[in-house]
């Protein structure tokens, strides 16, 4: 076998090139909500508005409509929870060999916080198999589950419920169907799914790291780490697994890795994205160093769980954004870290219509009177008492636009 090549020396703009293309931010033809998916080894869905966004950004012509219907009609996509315990969208395939794998890191947290919710560890079993009898009759509301179990006598109060149907998602039992009036159900994983593919541990591992890196590369295995939940140990075997299909590439005094078919391009057309809350981009990595510059850290994350909607140019997070609906359709607005070039402002209005008609709405301007911030926005002025700019070049609110 030939000796490995020695590491190559990259800039940190190539780590983000190299990220953004990674993860699809380029919009290559051909994918749709489950190609996505799969490329992504999973997207954070726990808030599904954000969701869906976040497939927006990598998918040209997508609907928010589509994305329901890859869930809920054609069952590709699975929305269940998932890396580090939280819920997620992830491909049908991958769900039976996925689950398992995360299921020993995330279990005994959930075990000790219904402990201490006052579910006794034998009664949390018993409410398991409760919960998988009580779905066996179709779709059921969180609040449905709780009932019957209390009826069978288990105690599910409050969050303990929210963590039981956790324990007998990871567990490979359950994951979220179809909303009904607005509220999500329930439904037997084996009956929404069908059959299920499962593999060893050792393969899980292996296949968890080399599909993380080539949708996230160039990475380390800390961030393997922090973006499954996996303890750093497993994520270092993981890493060992599949040594042999990896490139080094060191970035200043720092090593990282990426598969060997991925490859340092040149500089190309900008990529300018609006991401959502909780996207990816932002969510893969141990920290953010790469894409927020410190001085701003703290308006993309103010801390308390908090990471804000934001605007990436060629990776670089350079303002967050909001979106407020009213009436007429929809209004977004952009605080930027430091003034953009005209050429960005003129993308991202491109952006914001393009939101817009994912959501099935116009662009319009903002009806302060009436308007709603969006619960994927900030929700919120710009610091110092400024008003968030407009997503127009003149950074006045732009007029309606015909709907796509």
């Amino acid at each position: 076998m030939p000796a490995p090549a020695p590491p190559r020396a990259i800039t940190q703009e190539d780590v983000r090139r190299l990220r953004v293309r990674a993860q699809l931010l380029h919009r290559p033809r051909g994918l749709g909500p489950a190609g996505v998916v799969r490329r992504l080894c999973g997207v954070q869905a726990q808030d599904l508005s954000a969701a869906r966004l976040a497939l927006r950004a990598r998918t040209a012509g997508l609907t928010a409509a589509a994305v329901d219907e890859a869930r809920v009609r054609d069952r590709d996509v699975v929305w269940t929870w998932a890396m580090r315990g939280t819920l997620h969208f992830l491909a049908a395939e991958d769900v039976g060999w996925i689950l398992p794998l995360l299921a020993p890191t995330t279990l005994p947290r959930s075990r000790r916080r219904l402990s201490q919710l006052g579910v006794a560890a034998d009664a949390q079993e018993r409410a398991v198999r409760a919960v998988v009898r009580l779905l066996q009759d179709g779709p059921l509301t969180r609040g449905e589950i709780a009932r019957g179990l209390a009826r069978r006598g288990i105690r599910a109060k409050g969050q303990a419920s929210v963590h039981l149907i956790l324990r007998a998602a990871m567990d490979g039992f359950v994951c979220r169907g179809p909303d009904r009036d607005g509220e999500p159900t329930y439904v037997l994983l084996r009956d929404w799914t069908g059959p299920l593919r499962t593999v060893d541990r050792e393969e899980a591992l292996a296949r968890l790291a080399l599909r993380y890196l080539t949708a996230y590369g160039p990475a380390e295995p800390p961030d393997l780490a922090a973006w499954s939940g996996l303890g750093l140990p497993d994520a270092r075997r993981a890493w060992g697994l599949i040594a042999d299909r990896l490139r080094e590439v060191h970035v200043g005094a720092r090593s990282l890795w990426m598969p060997r078919s991925q490859r340092i391009t040149r500089p190309g057309r900008p990529v300018i994205r609006l991401v959502p809350s909780f996207d990816p981009y932002l969510l893969a990595y141990r920290t953010r160093e790469f894409s927020v510059d410190t001085r701003f850290a703290r308006r993309v994350h103010p801390g308390g769980g908090v990471l804000h909607p934001t605007l990436l140019v060629d990776g670089r997070a350079v303002a967050t954004w909001r979106s407020i609906r009213h009436s007429a359709g929809l209004h977004v607005a952009i605080e930027p870290f430091t003034s953009l070039d005209p050429d960005v402002e003129e993308a991202v209005e491109a952006e914001a219509r393009d939101v817009a008609r994912f959501l099935g709405l116009d662009l319009t301007r903002g009806r302060r009177s009436a308007a709603t911030p969006d619960a994927r926005g900030p929700g919120r002025q710009a610091r110092g008492g400024r008003r968030p700019r407009s997503a127009s070049p003149d950074h006045r609110a732009v007029p309606p636009s015909r709907r796509t």
